[in-house]
């Protein structure tokens, strides 16, 4: 069975559900705001908090081009340098977020955009690597990553098989000898009706590796469906609130969200179990309640059993009303009372 670990904590189907809080730009450029996000996160449940290494500058150019204009979609209206802009988690804010995540046990790593966020990263000693959907065709940034030989998760929002398969070559071939891939659809939000969450076990079959969901639609039943079918890592984005407008806000999970998110998924897990057909303890207790054959009229010993002497009832302490053709035509052995339990004890021919 495919596992790997990260911190510490092992992340697989026999876990449970390693759950990854995304801040990405719900800091709305406020320092505190992402500070004060890792610590909801922590207190919700969150394995992991991440957040996302890039500036404007790493990211695109400054050009008022037409194609560097957004005209759909929930930025519609942005200039990609802007947008970015407005978005960044400033380099010399990791350092601090960092520190905080130490400070309350929780574990933080981010996804890079570049080589220069990779090298940050590294000196931060991030304990793993996240690469975006829309990075996911970047092959050099993915055999950079690879040689840290740290834990490394694939999106793969609008990816196709080839690219898909591109991706894991060169992550592996790279050193990345603990590897996770996400299934993805980049639309923000996303549909529940296309979230064609049946590709997990897909993934799972087609590279042999870890997978899990990186889930863009709104509320949590999507994650807690993708459990079952093989999910080991959920990756929500969240907020302290949505209503302080932010660039994710529409789609992040506010707090009691991303609390019922951690129980609920660990609940959806713990319900796998495995196939088998015994007996549960839970329902030893129950056993009783089952029909069974009791006698409904006193008899005395030696008398026939009819069809108006016994009737198949609730409790169970009787034989299994499958006997019952056997029990008519019986004479009891001794005498006995309405109310009592048929055993063979009390039958003979």
């Amino acid at each position: 069975m495919n596992e790997i670990s990260i911190n510490g904590r092992k992340i697989g189907r026999e876990h449970k559900p390693y759950i990854i809080a995304e801040v990405s730009a719900n800091h709305n450029g406020s320092v505190e705001r992402a500070l004060e996000t890792i610590e909801m996160a922590a207190r919700c449940g969150a394995d992991a908090v991440k957040i996302q290494s890039y500036t404007a500058d790493t990211m695109t150019i400054d050009c008022d081009s037409e194609d560097f204009q957004i005209r759909d979609g929930l930025w519609s209206g942005y200039k990609l340098y802007d947008l970015y802009q407005q978005a960044h988690t400033p380099f010399e804010w990791h350092e601090a977020m960092f520190a905080k995540a130490k400070e309350l046990g929780v574990t933080i790593f981010s996804t890079p955009f570049d080589e220069t966020a990779v090298d940050l990263l590294e000196s931060l000693d991030a304990p793993a690597y996240k690469i975006a959907s829309f990075e996911m065709t970047d092959l050099p940034l993915i055999k950079r990553v690879a040689q840290t030989s740290k834990p490394m998760i694939i999106s793969t929002g609008m990816a196709n098989l080839d690219e898909i398969t591109d991706a894991v070559k060169v992550a592996r071939e790279g050193g990345c000898g603990e590897l996770v891939l996400l299934h993805c659809i980049s639309g923000y939000p996303s549909p529940v009706d296309q979230a064609n969450l049946a590709t997990i076990s897909d993934i799972e079959k087609r590279f042999d590796c870890v997978v899990g969901l990186s889930d863009h639609t709104l509320g949590t039943a999507v994650s807690v469906a993708a459990i079952p079918l093989g999910a080991s890592l959920i990756e929500k984005h969240v907020t302290l609130s949505r209503s302080e407008k932010g660039p994710d806000s529409e789609f992040s999970l506010e707090p009691n969200e991303l609390k019922a998110l951690c129980e609920d998924t660990g609940s959806a897990w713990d319900a796998i179990g495995k196939a088998g057909y015994e007996r549960k303890p839970v329902e030893e207790a129950s056993v009783k309640f089952r029909r069974s054959i009791y006698f409904v009229k006193d008899l005395k010993a030696g008398d026939v059993i009819t069809e108006k002497d016994v009737r198949r009832i609730r409790p169970g302490y009787g034989l299994a009303p499958k006997y019952m053709e056997d029990v008519l035509g019986k004479r009891v052995t001794k005498d006995v009372a309405r109310g009592t339990a048929t055993a063979w004890g009390l039958l003979n021919d």
